[in-house]
């Protein structure tokens, strides 16, 4: 026979497990709309008008509902698209470009398939962080964006994206300046005049060509290449003559100019007898000239042997001298 005391305790722990259940349950019925059969303009019209309010979130569930009750509607192809633009405007960029490209996956040939594909490349734009971080957004928005313009040039967006794809070129060349400039503070010139070449070779149109420029003059100094510094500093010279870089870095190349050397006439070796650090250096009480080296002595010529087993040679053996 149960006591009232066990009951109790029973009745606790029943309501204790019933707690998570019913917490998962709450959030259950908070990300899912539950099914409700509506008419394909009812749902429509209802989704528009939360877009006009600026309930984004609620707008683009309302689409996605459009074409999940109704997927041949002539209204699902347009709820798509409605959807990815929601999803846009609320922030959820994931969600945005997962549903323009749903849409570019069964209507590639649509009026509507240059927004889509703007829709995509916006919400890789909006992703794009700070020059600090890792910019694979980036390079991805650049792919984005590049895409609408190679395939139409001559929509409305394209415009827009070509002003965009600048934009994202001179955020990547941040990127590797800042790199650079890090490697020039921990004394790595090589690995920092890569980073200013990067610069120089593919974003050349960017406003920080000058800096590269001039970071590639301090560079080459860094090696022992003045010839190098000084034709970076002559392109800087001539394309930014006006330029704080270029000021900086004619100055540089002030302080150290290029020093001629004069030519090696013919029969005389480059680098000079006695130079420290070079294989031809005297030695101390030897003459200045060098001593040519011995060449290995000839092998003796093999001498054939009196006679031998079936004509092959007898191989002779030698006692060493003592």
């Amino acid at each position: 026979m149960r006591t009232p005391q066990s009951k109790a305790l029973a009745a606790a722990l029943i309501a204790v497990l019933a707690l998570p259940i019913a917490g998962c349950a709450r959030n259950r019925a908070k990300s899912d709309l539950p099914y409700v059969a509506r008419d394909v303009g009812t749902l429509y019209s209802t989704a528009r008008k939360r877009l006009d309010q600026g309930r984004y979130k609620e707008a683009a569930v309302l689409f996605d509902e459009v074409e999940r009750q109704h997927p041949y509607s002539v209204w699902a192809r347009r709820a798509q698209l409605m959807s990815a633009f929601s999803y846009y405007l609320n922030r959820d960029y994931t969600e945005s470009i997962q549903s323009a490209q749903r849409f570019l996956s069964v209507h590639p040939g649509n009026r509507d398939a240059p927004y889509a594909y703007y829709l995509v490349a916006l919400s890789y734009y909006e992703q794009i962080r700070d020059v600090t971080r890792d910019q694979k957004i980036t390079l991805q928005a650049l792919n984005a964006l590049g895409e609408l313009t190679r395939r139409y040039p001559n929509s409305r967006y394209a415009s827009d994206a070509r002003l965009k794809i600048d934009l994202v070129n001179d955020h990547l060349a941040g990127k590797e300046m800042e790199i650079g400039r890090f490697y020039e503070t921990r004394g790595q010139w090589l690995a920092a005049t890569l980073r200013f070449r990067t610069v120089i070779d593919k974003y050349q149109t960017t406003t920080h060509t000058p800096e590269a420029l001039m970071r590639l003059t301090e560079s080459y100094l860094a090696v022992g290449l003045p010839d190098e510094a000084q034709k970076a500093t002559a392109v800087l010279g001539a394309n930014y003559p006006g330029s704080d870089w270029y000021g900086q870095a004619y100055k540089l190349m002030q302080k150290h100019p290029p020093q001629a050397v004069a030519a090696v006439a013919p029969g005389q070796p480059v680098v000079p007898v006695g130079t420290p650090g070079s294989q031809n250096m005297s030695l101390p009480g030897e003459s200045g000239t060098t001593t040519p080296k011995a060449e290995a002595p000839a092998p003796p010529t093999p001498v054939a042997p009196s006679g031998g087993t079936n004509g092959a040679p007898v191989p002779t053996t030698e006692t060493p001298t003592t």
